[in-house]
């Protein structure tokens, strides 16, 4: 067995990049990415792309600063079908979790469909802690363009980042 080393930068996702995020979700889901993006310029919102050598995205995800004082909620998180469970994903999530720190935040915040159970032991296996079940809902494109009205119960889930502790004078 061979195996293959794939040199992965992460970057802010800009708009020409969304022509190469199909994997991510429908035409739907990616108009809602560049309205993100919209957000990431006035700063409410960062929204990253783990990029190939080439520079294409292989992974995307946002941190939206707004639901959670004093926490960074990961949000639209989704790694190229054919990449996963290579490490990509915990690369995201931790250039997430160190965009989160660098904005002085504590905390970490994430919802997973109670319906994906891979995803929800990625999280928990990289610190992260349910603390209540939601219902939560989206439109969706179903495959003949229409749009439906998704409902799913989400497990919500956090992480802390540094410690509230101070050093003593000891």
């Amino acid at each position: 067995m061979t195996a293959v080393v794939l040199e992965l930068t992460v970057r802010d996702l800009t708009d020409a990049d969304l022509v190469a995020c199909g994997f991510a979700g429908s035409e739907l889901h990616l108009t809602q990415v560049a309205k993100e993006l919209d957000r990431a310029r006035r700063g409410e919102v960062d929204y990253l792309a783990v990029c190939t050598k080439a520079d294409l995205p292989v992974a995307i995800g946002g941190i939206d600063y707004v639901p959670h004082p004093g926490a960074g909620s990961l949000w639209q998180l989704a790694v190229h079908p054919a990449l996963q469970s290579c490490g990509i994903g915990t690369a995201l999530i931790g250039a997430a979790e160190q965009r989160i720190a660098a904005r002085g935040l504590s905390r970490a915040e994430l919802g997973v469909e109670l319906s994906n159970p891979r995803a929800r032991a990625l999280y928990e296996r990289l610190g992260y802690v349910a603390y209540e079940e939601r219902l939560e809902a989206w439109d969706q494109q179903n495959p003949d363009g229409s749009i439906a009205r998704y409902e799913t119960r989400c497990a919500q889930m956090r992480k802390q980042l540094t410690s509230d502790r101070r050093p003593s004078d000891g």
